[in-house]
């Protein structure tokens, strides 16, 4: 069963097609679209799409697939190929037909096979030019863009001064005016003032999520409401005041 796709219309009001979408969503499809999908759910071990799987977990449709390229290692060709069957599968086997936001990692670049590895970082931060990192993001946006990605869970904004985090190499060290430049630099080349071309960025991770208790990934962090304005906060507020981040 399917519905009149009014808010495909480009012809409407951008308003007049959010409202009648909304209202022919089902109480299941608008959490669908809160919801993310690891793309392993659905595919083989010789990573093709299985219809019989998507029909399990995405009959109702995803907000976001996670990790296309990641999770099947497929050469470019290859995973824009996947990337273009589960958007197909979205599109003609749900009722709302309802196309996916592609998300992948990249604080080094694209984490994809065949894609370019940059160096960490952290070894980007020694660089101290905000240009370059600006450069080597649009590297990565254009690889990205290529195999039909549409958001990256990148840059981190964490400043770092625990050596004991395990997540220090994917900071710009431990200055919060250098972290600020240099990730929204990064934003802007990841990003790009074309919308149409650009990936989503996503400013990582939670603010003072650095300076966890003894360095441990996910423990609590205990921080002065001065230090975290002084310090922690910073790159955040410069990602969307300057960088204007997506996400």
């Amino acid at each position: 069963m399917t519905v009149e796709r009014v808010y495909t219309n480009d012809t409407l009001p951008v308003e007049d097609r959010v409202a009648h979408l909304m209202a022919e969503m089902t109480l299941q499809e608008k959490v669908a679209q809160l919801a993310g999908v690891w793309a392993s759910d659905l595919i083989d071990s010789e990573w093709r799409f299985v219809p019989e799987q998507a029909q399990r977990t995405i009959a109702h449709g995803a907000g976001h697939i996670t990790r296309v390229g990641a999770v099947s290692m497929l050469p470019p060709v290859e995973s824009a190929t996947l990337t273009n069957t589960i958007q197909k599968f979205l599109v003609e086997q749900t009722r709302l037909g309802i196309p996916a936001i592609i998300h992948e990692e990249s604080c080094a670049g694209y984490l994809a096979r065949g894609a370019t590895s940059f160096p960490q970082s952290i070894g980007l931060a020694a660089t101290w030019e905000p240009e370059l990192i600006e450069a080597m993001a649009t590297v990565i946006r254009q690889q990205m863009r290529a195999v039909g990605a549409h958001h990256t869970l990148a840059p981190v904004l964490d400043v770092v001064h625990d050596p004991r985090w395990g997540r220090m190499e994917e900071t710009y060290g431990e200055d919060p005016f250098l972290v600020s430049a240099l990730g929204t630099a990064y934003i802007k080349g990841v990003q790009s003032e074309d919308w149409a071309n650009g990936i989503i960025a996503t400013a990582k991770h939670f603010i003072g999520y650095s300076l966890s208790e003894a360095g441990l990934n996910w423990a609590p962090a205990h921080i002065p409401e001065r230090l975290l304005r002084e310090v922690y906060l910073p790159p955040f507020i410069a990602a969307i005041r300057e960088g204007k981040i997506g996400s």
